[in-house]
């Protein structure tokens, strides 16, 4: 379900916007819906990005124990 809503924007961001969807038909609104979902989208993967991170660091002296004793069964003789 659509809802109507009201944003103010600087009349260059406009003009730029309007650029970009007149050669493909599309309304503002669809543009803005658009970029709105894929910053949405990229906040998300940003976060998910931080928590591996972060899980990544706190288990980091383990997880390198693990890999070093793994590559100790790799040294050719």
């Amino acid at each position: 379900m659509k809802v109507k809503t009201s944003i103010t924007l600087s009349k260059e961001l406009l003009r730029e916007i309007d650029a970009r969807v007149e050669p493909q038909q599309r309304s503002r609104s669809e543009f803005i819906e658009e970029a709105v979902r894929a910053f949405l989208a990229q906040a998300d993967r940003a976060a998910l990005q931080a928590r591996e991170a972060a899980l990544l660091r706190r288990h980091a002296a383990a997880l390198n124990a693990e890999m070093e004793d793994v590559l100790a069964y790799q040294v050719l003789p």
